[in-house]
């Protein structure tokens, strides 16, 4: 078993705007990505980064569960069925961009 060197970095109170990350991935799959970047015109990073991120909003969106009681969950599927009446703020909040645009 490899032994592993740890390597402590001085904390500057900074929270990077990017970081590095590294992966072990078959050859094919390497070449697999380079192709479809290429395609696409991006960069490696580029493609990776446009194909992860949206799964990853999915993940997170995935992992909400609402635990509501009887009374809870009959106003819930009112709610969820019922349109709301248009008025300012709605229309406000549908030209709003999402955060994960």
């Amino acid at each position: 078993m490899r032994k592993r060197k740890l390597v402590m970095r001085k904390h500057t109170g900074k929270t990077p705007s990017e970081v590095r990350i590294a992966l072990r991935l078959p050859t094919d799959t390497l070449a697999l990505i380079d192709q479809a970047a290429a395609a696409l015109g991006k960069s490696r990073s580029e493609f990776i980064l446009d194909s992860v991120r949206p799964r990853s909003i999915d993940a997170v969106l995935d992992q909400r569960v609402f635990e509501l009681d009887e009374v809870q969950t009959a106003h819930f599927l009112d709610v969820m069925t019922t349109p709301p009446k248009a008025n300012q703020a709605l229309k406000a909040l549908m030209h709003k961009r999402p955060i994960w645009d």
